[in-house]
């Protein structure tokens, strides 16, 4: 089994090689830590809920009060966090497939298999928004209107990128262009 890593302080890139013959790539991006967010989200959940408790036993407001704004906590942490992903794995099969794996912290895990003869080229975008500037890893398919992102998800940085790029782009056959990135 071999295996090699690239971390930074918010994704961990592991390239795992499960089987000796090679015929099975596997790619993984693993989050490190939770983000601020998540904390902000459950401290303000929780000061809303203290602030019922407090109207129902100092100031005898009403009980259901408590349970509107439990109700309500409940509604923030959902939106507000939705489904924390765990990781982000593409497990490359030259003579199949590629399959696009999702991993959430509640333990279901989404697949997607891209069949080999129905991707064109794997391609590195840089998408620019008018708050950021990030790279994505897409798969142009063959009568497909819409490039399919390989990590939905998580934005991890090029230098992570740049080897599952090398893979898929090996594995589909397509030619390895200069790639005008800094590192």
């Amino acid at each position: 089994m071999v295996k090699s890593s690239i971390s930074n302080a918010r994704y961990t890139y592991v390239h795992d090689q499960k089987y000796r013959s090679e015929d099975i790539d596997i790619h993984h991006i693993v989050l490190r830590r939770r983000s601020t967010k998540h904390l902000f989200v459950y401290v303000s959940a929780l000061l809303v809920l203290a602030c019922a408790v407090y109207l129902y036993v100092l100031e005898e407001q009403s009980i259901s009060l408590v349970y509107f704004s439990l109700l309500f906590d409940i509604f923030l942490v959902k939106l507000l966090l939705g489904k924390p992903i765990k990781k982000e794995s593409v497990v490359i099969m030259p003579a199949f497939g590629v399959q696009l794996e999702t991993h959430y912290m509640s333990g279901k895990v989404t697949r997607y298999f891209v069949p080999i003869d129905k991707i064109l080229k794997p391609v590195l975008l840089e998408c620019v928004t008018p708050v950021t500037c990030y790279w994505t890893l897409s798969l142009i398919i063959r009568g497909e209107s819409e490039m399919v992102l390989v990590f939905k998800n998580l934005r991890p940085p090029v230098k992570m990128l740049v080897h599952v790029w090398k893979a898929l782009c090996a594995a589909t056959g397509s030619k390895e262009e200069a790639c005008t990135h800094t590192q």
